[in-house]
């Protein structure tokens, strides 16, 4: 089965740290050794919360309990296709954590989060969370792993 173009992101808050996972486990990995936030792809009938729960329970052995639907992230990138990324951030959760497998997972304080592997689009969203923006549209656009184009609410940022 096709995978959906439609996809989930949270990033997981613990006082002063998100939850990231070092992608490094999955051959053909698009975020091969990138650090990303959790989450990934919509299956048949589920509703963004649906998707956003079930990826972190599989990817953490978390259970959200608080979250938050910050904005909606288009990526394109040629030879990939188009990618509609619904992001959240959650401050609740129970439950214990276990190893995932499509990487590593680690706290990480905010203030560090910059000097890791990081996509260059999700800087901008990230300082948009920083931020506390509102709810937000961001379009990405990449050549290969290099950010060509970038707009916020339909207009030119980059």
């Amino acid at each position: 089965m096709k995978k959906s173009p439609l996809t989930t992101l949270c990033y997981i808050e613990k006082e002063d740290s998100y939850l990231m996972l070092h992608r490094v486990s999955k051959k053909n990995d698009v975020n091969k050794d990138k650090w990303i936030g959790v989450g990934g792809h919509f299956e048949e009938g589920e509703s963004p919360e649906d998707c956003l729960l079930r990826e972190v329970r599989e990817e953490t052995g978390l259970t959200l309990t608080s979250w938050r639907f910050r904005g909606i992230v288009t990526f394109t990138q040629e030879g990939y296709g188009t990618e509609y990324m619904c992001l959240y951030t959650a401050d609740g959760f129970e439950g214990k954590m276990k190893e995932c497998g499509e990487g590593v997972l680690r706290w990480i304080k905010k203030e560090d989060i910059l000097k890791l592997n990081l996509w260059k689009g999700d800087l901008i969203f990230l300082k948009l969370l920083k931020d506390n923006a509102p709810f937000f549209s961001l379009k990405l656009s990449y050549r290969g792993d290099e950010l060509a184009e970038a707009e916020l609410d339909g207009i030119p940022i980059i």
